[in-house]
This record gives C-alpha cells, sequence and structure tokens, in this order.
C-alpha cells in the first residue's frame, strides 16, 4: 500500500475544483432568464427557447450516471481536466452560436460533457483531504451547490441586462481553463489505475433512448399539456421501454455501464433516497417561490432574485463550522434538523398572502438557509459512508443523476400541480359572482364605474390571483409533510459515516 497522495498546495486545488463545479452548476440555471432575450435575437418563438434548457439537462443527466465507467476507462484526473477545456470550449461555441438549432447542440455538448466534473470533484476531494477533513470538503461542495443556482438567475439577468446574452457563455471560458490548468498542475503525481472496460452498448443505447426521452418529457410536459399531447404521449411510452430494458440488462449484465449493484449498500440506498426527495423538494421551493413573485405578487425579476437569495447566507456562514465539527454528531441527527427547519419554513410558506411584505419573504429563505446548511453535507458523507473506495465515482455520478433527475420531476409537478389547483380554486371562488347576485352587481358596478367589461376583467384577474395564491399555499404544505416524512427515512441509516479515500488515495 502506498502512502497517501497529497497535492503540493491543498488550498490551490480545492480552488480549483470547486471552481469548475461552480461555474457548471451556475450553468444548469444561467440562461433561464436570459431565454426572452436569445429567442428575440435568434428570431425563434418562447416556446422554442425553452430547448436551450431542454437540451443541456438532458445530455446532462445522460452523461452523469456514465461517471463511473468514463473514470474506469480513463482515470478521475484526466477525466476531470478533459472534461473542463471541453466544457469551456462548448460554452465559447453556445457564445457564437448565429442560429437556435447551433446554440441547442452546443449546449447538448456542454451539458454532456458537465456531466462528471460534479462526481469526480466529490470524489477527489475526497481523496486529498485527510480522513479528519473530509467532511470540511464536502461542506465545501455543498456550498457550491446551494450558492450557484441561486446567483445563476441574478448573475445572467445582470449580464444579459448590461452586456448581451452570449456573454453568459463566454465568462466560462477563463475560468475553465484556469481550473483544468490548477487540477493538472496540482494532481501530477496522483497514481490512478485505469482498465479498459468493455463497452455495454446495450445498456449506453437504453440508458439515451430512456432517459433521454423521460427528460424530454418532463421538460416539455407543462408546455405541450402533458398527456393531451400525442409527441408527449410517444416520448414517454419510448422513456418506458427503454428504462425497463436499461434497468433488466443492467442488473443481469456481468459488466455494467452503470453499477446498479450499489444499491446493495444500505446507507447508499437510504443517504441517496433522502438527497433525492429532499432535493426535489428544494429544487421545487426554488422554482416556486419566484415564480410566484413575479406571476401573483408583482416582482421583477432581478426582485425576485433578491427576494430568494438569502437563501444563500446561512450556508456560506456556517459551511466551514459544519465540515469542522459535524463529525462530532451522529450525522442523522443533523441531516434531522435540516429536514425539520425546511419543513417549518415550507409551513410558514403555506400562510403567505398576496400582501405581503419583501421583508417577510426574504426572512422565510434566510431561516431555511439554516437548513440547506445542514444538509447537504451529513447526507452526501451518509450516502458514501458505506461504498468502496473504487466506487465513490459512480456512486457520486449516480446519486448526482438521480438527485437531477427528482429535480425534474419536481419542476414538472409542482408547476402542474400549482396550476391544476389554481384552475380548482378558479372555478370555486367564481361560483358566488352570478348576474343573480345583488352583491356581485353592486361590485361590478364599484369597480367598473359603468364600464361592466372592465370590472369583469378585474374582477376575474383578482379570483385568479386568490386561485394561484391559495394553490401556492397547499402546495408549500404538501413540501412541508414531504420534509417532515424524510426524517423517518435518514434513521434508517447506520453508522459509521466516515468517507473513504478515492482509489489513488490509498494506492488500489
Amino acid at each position: 500500500m502506498s502512502t497517501e497522495f497529497r497535492p503540493p498546495n491543498l488550498a490551490l486545488s480545492t480552488v480549483g475544483l470547486s471552481l469548475a463545479t461552480f461555474m457548471q452548476v451556475l450553468d444548469t440555471t444561467i440562461a433561464n432568464v436570459s431565454l426572452p432575450t436569445i429567442a428575440g435575437n435568434l428570431g425563434v418563438s418562447s416556446n422554442q427557447s425553452t430547448w436551450v434548457i431542454t437540451s443541456f439537462a438532458v445530455s446532462n443527466a445522460i452523461a452523469l450516471p456514465l461517471t463511473g465507467f468514463l473514470t474506469r476507462r480513463f482515470g478521475e484526473t484526466k477525466l476531470f481536466v478533459w472534461a473542463t477545456l471541453l466544457f469551456s470550449l462548448a460554452s465559447f461555441l453556445c457564445g457564437i452560436a448565429q442560429s437556435m438549432t447551433m446554440l441547442i447542440l452546443f449546449r447538448a455538448i456542454q451539458g454532456a460533457v458537465a456531466g462528471p466534473m460534479y462526481p469526480i470533484t466529490q470524489s477527489l476531494l475526497i481523496s486529498i483531504y485527510p480522513p479528519a477533513k473530509r467532511g470540511m470538503a464536502l461542506a465545501l461542495l455543498a456550498m457550491v451547490t446551494v450558492v450557484a443556482p441561486i446567483a445563476g438567475p441574478i448573475l445572467g439577468g445582470w449580464i444579459t441586462d448590461n452586456y448581451t446574452w452570449p456573454w453568459i457563455f463566454f465568462i466560462n471560458v477563463p475560468i475553465g481553463i484556469f481550473a483544468s490548468f490548477v487540477v493538472a498542475n496540482q494532481m501530477k503525481g496522483r497514481p490512478e489505475v485505469t482498465e479498459k472496460p468493455k463497452v455495454d452498448y446495450v445498456g449506453l443505447i437504453t440508458l439515451i433512448i430512456g432517459v433521454g426521452a423521460l427528460q424530454v418529457v418532463l421538460d416539455k410536459g407543462n408546455d405541450e399539456d402533458w398527456f393531451s399531447s400525442p409527441f408527449i404521449i410517444v416520448t414517454a411510452i419510448i422513456a418506458a421501454i427503454g428504462l425497463a430494458v436499461f434497468l433488466i440488462w443492467e442488473l443481469t449484465d456481468k459488466d455494467p455501464i452503470v453499477n446498479l449493484r450499489l444499491f446493495r449498500h444500505r446507507n447508499f440506498r437510504m443517504g441517496t433516497l433522502c438527497l433525492v426527495l429532499a432535493y426535489a423538494a428544494f429544487f421545487a421551493i426554488g422554482l416556486l417561490v419566484p415564480q410566484w413573485l413575479q406571476r401573483n405578487v408583482g416582482y421583477t425579476s432581478t426582485w425576485a432574485g433578491f427576494a430568494a437569495a438569502p437563501l444563500g447566507i446561512l450556508p456560506v456562514i456556517l459551511t466551514p463550522f459544519v465540515g469542522r465539527y459535524a463529525h462530532k454528531f451522529d450525522l442523522r441527527v443533523l441531516a434531522s434538523g435540516a429536514f425539520l427547519v425546511m419543513g417549518a419554513t415550507c409551513f410558514m410558506r403555506s400562510d403567505f398572502y398576496l400582501d405581503i411584505d419583501f421583508y417577510s419573504v426574504a426572512m422565510v429563505q434566510l431561516i431555511q438557509g439554516l437548513g440547506v446548511a445542514l444538509f447537504f453535507m451529513p447526507v452526501l458523507s451518509i450516502l458514501l459512508s458505506d461504498l468502496q473506495p473504487r466506487e465513490i465515482a459512480a456512486g457520486s455520478g449516480l446519486a448526482t443523476f438521480l438527485r437531477t433527475l427528482g429535480g425534474s420531476f419536481a419542476a414538472s409537478l409542482t408547476t402542474f400541480l400549482w396550476d391544476h389547483r389554481a384552475i380548482v380554486h378558479h372555478e370555486r371562488l367564481a361560483e358566488n359572482f352570478t348576474p343573480f347576485n345583488p352583491n356581485t352587481t353592486q361590485a361590478l358596478t364599484q369597480i367598473g364605474h359603468g364600464d361592466s367589461q372592465y370590472a369583469a376583467s378585474s374582477v376575474n384577474a383578482m379570483i385568479t390571483n386568490q386561485a394561484y395564491q391559495i394553490s401556492f399555499n397547499e402546495v408549500f404544505y404538501m413540501l412541508g409533510f414531504v420534509f417532515l416524512g424524510l426524517i423517518f427515512v435518514v434513521w434508517l441509516a447506520k453508522p459509521p459515516f466516515a468517507a473513504k479515500a478515492g482509489p489513488a488515495a490509498s494506492g488500489h
């Protein structure tokens, strides 16, 4: 057994790895607020422009579970450096794209090469830090995971307003080159054992078809009115068949491209379940709050961003403490505390109303940050704790893939529920507004000052707003119970929860 590898400068290595991951996670949300501008400049409809998000999400979801196979083939360091460089190149190509077709193609490439970056960052950080400080490394990565999606829309909006939209992609180029140079230089001499596993073509093809089709269904379902659309029906059938074949094949093949047998580990199984469900609920909050502020409360996208931003304050402040002292506690207690706080903030939002002030919205976001600060690092430690060192990159890739898919499910499901319940409440609220009701007639006269058409449209707008508010409150009430339910799930994991080092670190 060789001694554990330490890079010449641990701080610089951490900066390089974290910067690349921040850039990649940022890119999942940075384009969202710029879509109207991109659509206008490239001469396409706003509906077509959403493929800029979908193409990235689809190829990223496909690439993530392949991380284990790719690390066995190329080694973690080489794969990370090349993925980061190719991400920078794809970002540059996105910036110079002259048509929507080109932009969608380059975004798909960007999403694919981004796939292994986060899981490998996790694996490399665990391998280069001594056992006592691995919690700190995971806490730092958790902070990046939380802050980047919040910064994305704010930064994207600011760049689009003050410069031009291609710069949301161009800023990645110097960051990516710097990060890949630093990591290549610091990890030089890190021992890695590579092998040439046979390519599981059946697994690969069914993964691409199944996951690709499922991601399209989840991204486009709401726009196409779900199963009223032949396109969604056909795509859903393709996804179901592709995933069924993929699961059967991967569980029976000797050398599968995605190692689903990792779920034999109890902590990986329970930790991943907690990560996926909690992240899905967290993602739903991050999606609904800014939309509600803009659609119903009348905020601009910038002010909605500012109201949501306090979520990132406590994770940034508390990360060093969580990383340093978390190992002194049972990680299940910390995770339970996180779920309790996030559940409580959901119940607080279930009492929100249309005239609520900025301070109240921002304060609940700030309190939720405490839950987020305590969530990622303990759950990541739990799910990685009983994996073998050589399984960490594959396990991290698989868990991140399922987490991403959980976020997509949450985005589709909560948006659908919010809209659907709003329609139900609109019908109930409108029942009492009839020409035969003297109170209605009097109210319409007062509102419209004699203009009945204006009065009717004003009342309808008020009812719609109230219906969406009631629906918003219901969705958050449900999310609160999701978090409380996860407290029971996390206690099904069993200590010890120390993450093991990667293969190079222990000379495997």
